[in-house]
């Protein structure tokens, strides 16, 4: 199974999440499931103690009535009132870090919220998932016949940015020193061309590509140079990384420059 699943905006920007496996999926599953039982034995508890209050079996019939009723509320209506608040995740997968999109990439509606999890059924069948894991396993992108159906896939969530992973931003990523022979001055030409924001890009690359495949590795840190190199005016050939970790350090080198510069003119 591929476990990537690549997006092209049409502003030419590259995206990829990362598709949720069949057994992330399947503890999900679990959690929510319990929950349901909870849920089930709690709506069974208030009918049987409804029952007890009369007599009649009429009223008896119609308290089971009524608890088949609202079982089937709560075992549909749980998943597809979770997604919408949670914006395609139940507690499950909040718990597992999943989440439902859109083919596209695109946040889930109602309306494919409602057909994937009416499908849910006969994913079950014959009993705790058994069809749909069996085309989790035949379809290329771990989907359910729900899924299908509705035009949607669960992908891992993305880790949100907090104020810890900000401030590393601007810690120095890049590990080879500078020459002991080098200038004062930077070493790059026409570095008042890179950006403060370029900076925290070529950062936050050298930082995570630890974690990252090689090929996506590769990928990245090649378009992140090429980029540079050209606005720079810099031959298109060498190390990506190398040159990144060059471009990091002469960045840091030029700003430090400035600092200096202006606390000599400041007149106090």
């Amino acid at each position: 199974m591929d476990e990537r699943y690549t997006i092209d905006t049409p502003e030419n920007i590259e995206f990829a999440y990362h598709i949720a496996g069949i057994g992330s999926r399947f503890l999900a599953a679990i959690v929510d499931s319990l929950l349901l039982a909870l849920l089930q034995i709690a709506i069974l508890f208030i009918v049987f103690v409804a029952g007890q209050q009369t007599d009649s079996s009429m009223a008896g019939n119609i308290f089971i009535a009524a608890w088949a009723i609202l079982s089937f509320i709560f075992l549909w209506g749980y998943y597809i009132l979770f997604e919408m608040i949670w914006n395609g995740q139940t507690p499950g997968k909040r718990i597992i870090g999943l989440r439902v999109v859109r083919e596209g990439g695109r946040p889930i509606t109602f309306a494919i919220s409602a057909i994937r999890n009416l499908v849910r059924f006969i994913d079950f069948l014959p009993g705790f998932y058994g069809i749909g894991v069996l085309t989790m396993f035949v379809d290329s992108r771990a989907r359910r016949l729900g899924d299908l159906a509705a035009g949607s896939l669960v992908v891992k969530e993305q880790r949100g940015i907090t104020l810890e992973s900000i401030s590393r931003h601007t810690e120095p990523s890049d590990h080879s020193p500078r020459p002991a022979d080098a200038p004062d001055t930077p070493l790059i030409p026409n570095l008042h061309l890179v950006t403060d924001a370029d900076y925290d890009l070529i950062q936050e690359f050298l930082r995570r590509r630890g974690d990252l495949e090689l090929a996506s590795r590769q990928h990245l840190g090649a378009q992140l140079a090429y980029g540079l190199r050209a606005r720079l005016g810099l031959p298109s050939s060498g190390d990506a990384e190398l040159f990144l970790e060059h471009i990091a350090r002469e960045y840091r080198v030029s700003k430090q420059n400035a600092t200096t510069s202006n606390s000599s003119a400041d007149p106090r």
